[in-house]
């Protein structure tokens, strides 16, 4: 359903920098990092759009923190 593709979509649209990956249990999985307002657009992206064929049944969002600098360059998708 190309969930990772259209999720580095956003997240470059948002300005926002991590990576996304698919998991061996049919999830995907990242790191998001930004300004707050725009982590907060797309964790609601996320939960509630995806890509044009995904099926959300579920987001979740752990170990959130606060950082002043970010780690990652731009958005990557990782295999």
């Amino acid at each position: 359903v190309f969930f990772r593709k259209y999720t580095q979509q956003e997240s470059k649209r948002l300005g926002l920098h991590g990576w996304c990956m698919n998991t061996e249990r049919g999830t995907v999985q990242g790191i998001m990092e930004g300004e707050e307002s725009k982590i907060k657009d797309m964790k609601h992206w996320l939960q509630n759009t995806g890509s044009p064929s995904s099926r959300i049944e579920k987001a979740e969002f752990t170990n959130e923190k606060e950082i002043q600098d970010y780690n990652y360059s731009g958005f990557s998708i990782k295999r």
